[in-house]
């Protein structure tokens, strides 16, 4: 991942809103949400949703599908696992004791689509 794309990221989540939706989205799984859903379970209005979910979208961090009338939302748990291994690209300083942990929960994301 090159920094440009990691900014982008990091700075789509920078804001509560959008890092709340992002979660959810997360634990949404690949089924995703509608986004009154998402503004519903956040307790948002819908138009400021909108401008949230553009940025997401925008960074790659979520995507987006017509099912119908409506637009789901869904992470996309491939560019989070490269942003957490952007971040974590030169952890350690040859001690895997201090980054274990993290490893152990990326272990974890591999379940994810």
């Amino acid at each position: 991942m090159e920094s440009n794309a990691a900014i982008a990221s990091l700075s789509a989540l920078a804001h509560p809103v959008r890092l709340d939706t992002f979660r959810l989205l997360v634990q949404a799984g690949e089924t995703g949400l509608a986004a009154g859903e998402i503004a519903r379970r956040l307790g948002i209005l819908p138009n400021s949703l909108s401008t949230s979910l553009s940025i997401l979208n925008h960074a790659g961090l979520i995507t987006a599908r017509r099912d119908g009338r409506s637009i789901i939302y869904s992470a996309a748990y491939g560019r989070m696992r490269e942003v957490v291994a952007f971040l974590l690209e030169d952890c350690c300083s040859g001690r895997p004791e201090i980054c274990a942990p993290v490893a152990q929960s990326l272990e974890r994301l591999a379940c994810c689509p």
